[in-house]
């Protein structure tokens, strides 16, 4: 019989996804996991499988955080949802200063993991879609030109939240980051 486990594995999983954020998946050994999880060797392939196993798992609950968020973005007043992409894009302020493990991982490993780059790439479709859907929603709320192209102002405003999740972690103040936010927003917007 199974000895029952005493840890718990969501506490195991954020210490893991902690872990491969600030050393990326090449630059984490297990033992660099077994010591931020707290767990041996042995115990974390009992439970988990092998380093890209536990990788994958972690990576695919980070981007099912990321398609939750962005399906939560949608949700409000059509006159409100240049407000809620503003609001995204100044929310990289408050990033982990290592980074995002979507964009991390995906830099690292989609080149030479398959099922990294499938994930990255629904987690990124999910991203285009719920801003190209803000974009409409404003459009239809005459705050963005009706004639408009709204998938290309939405992959606008994910470029830039990207781009302003870069400058973050690089240390780029607050102050140069808003300012791109509001303009990025401002070109957008009727």
């Amino acid at each position: 019989m199974a000895r029952p486990r005493k840890f718990q594995e969501h506490d195991v999983l954020d210490a893991a996804r902690q872990q491969f954020t600030e050393g990326g998946f090449h630059g984490t050994s297990v033992d660099d996991l077994s010591r931020a999880t707290g767990l041996s060797k042995g115990s974390l392939y009992g439970a988990f499988g092998d380093k890209q196993t536990l990788f994958h798992r972690v990576f695919g609950d980070y981007c099912d955080g990321s398609d939750a968020m962005a399906a939560a973005r949608v949700d409000g007043p059509e006159d409100e949802a240049l407000l809620r992409l503003r609001a995204w894009l100044h929310s990289p302020e408050d990033t982990d200063p290592y980074g995002c493990l979507l964009a991390r991982g995906t830099a690292e490993l989609a080149a030479e993991d398959d099922a990294v780059a499938a994930r990255a790439l629904a987690a990124y479709d999910t991203l285009l879609d719920s801003c190209r859907e803000l974009v409409e929603q404003a459009q239809r709320a005459g705050l963005v030109d009706p004639g408009a192209d709204a998938a290309a102002l939405g992959g606008l405003v994910v470029t830039t939240h990207r781009g302003l999740e870069a400058l973050a972690k690089a240390g780029v103040d607050p102050a140069t980051r808003n300012r791109i936010a509001e303009a990025a927003i401002g070109s957008i917007a009727s």
